[in-house]
């Protein structure tokens, strides 16, 4: 699981994260990125979204935290396509299960 935390449109470093989620689905691992805070801004349609995109083609199953979504009044359906809201206690069940985190 990678949870991203920053804006693609502050931070340089997110295009980095979203290229290691693509490698190691490209590779057979299941990866889940989950976003949060400021990383869920290219969840929404916008000028930033096609990496985001690009990320769910390549198999990587990308969720949106409700609450961050609610707290920057972006809709969980106006969200670009393949990726779903879902409640931060998923990261807490995933971490639960012995699931590999790396926080961004």
């Amino acid at each position: 699981m990678l949870i991203e935390s920053r804006d693609p449109f502050d931070s340089n470093d997110v295009a980095n994260y979203y290229d290691l989620a693509r490698d190691l689905a490209r590779d057979g691992n299941e990866v889940i990125m989950f976003l949060v805070q400021n990383g869920v801004l290219p969840a929404r349609p916008c000028a930033r979204s096609e990496e985001l995109e690009r990320i769910v083609q390549s198999g990587v199953k990308v969720l949106a935290d409700e609450f961050s979504l609610r707290e920057r009044g972006i809709s969980a359906d106006g969200l670009v396509k393949g990726v779903t809201a879902g409640p931060l206690d998923l990261v807490v069940d995933e971490l639960e299960a012995g699931t590999r985190a790396i926080w961004h």
